[in-house]
């Protein structure tokens, strides 16, 4: 779904496809990654872990890094997306605060592609707690809040506000990873 501002591609949320809908948002492009592709990735992941759980009955649907029927991808499925992609992830460390991400530089040749966060959230009235995806990303010049919760993107008002609102993320315990353009 394309929000109502045609240059801001925006995925709105369906049950626990937040990484599908984050790395959609972040890449600004429809269908940039699949269920059956993140699936795919997920699958790779078990293949190659050497020490392999055993089968349960419930293997089926809680697997290692995904739930088969409602998504709820881990790190793991988002680190080897992007990579696909030529991507790399740079896990912030909290200690060093907001201020320390560089989230001024040019679009064109700037390192820095965007950011994916791993908050903290709850849900019906509290009683279910659980993680959720988010892409923040620069378009033309403007840094957007891209959570595929939000009815349509948040454009924050300058990098000051992006540094505060990150710093609230810090605060409530999410993870924030630097999304790298691998271009020298």
């Amino acid at each position: 779904m394309a929000s109502e501002d045609c240059r801001v591609y925006h995925e709105r949320q369906k049950l626990q496809f937040c990484l599908l809908h984050a790395l959609n948002n972040l890449f600004q492009e429809n269908n940039a990654f699949t269920r059956a592709h993140l699936n795919a990735i997920a699958e790779k992941l078990v293949l190659d872990e050497p020490n392999k759980e055993p089968w349960t009955p419930l293997s089926f649907v809680f697997k290692p890094h995904h739930n088969s029927v409602t998504g709820n991808y881990d790190i793991n499925v988002l680190i080897s997306a992007l990579e696909e992609k030529g991507k790399s992830v740079v896990w912030h460390d909290h200690r060093n605060g907001a201020s320390s991400i560089d989230l001024d530089g040019p679009e064109a040749t700037h390192k820095l592609m965007g950011i994916v966060l791993n908050v903290p959230v709850r849900r019906f009235g509290g009683i279910w707690k659980s993680r959720h995806w988010v892409a923040l990303r620069k378009i033309n010049e403007l840094w957007y809040n891209l959570d595929s919760d939000l009815p349509t993107p948040h454009t924050f008002k300058d990098t000051d506000e992006v540094r505060q609102f990150l710093d609230n993320v810090i605060n409530d315990n999410g993870e924030i990873l630097l999304v790298m353009n691998d271009r020298n």
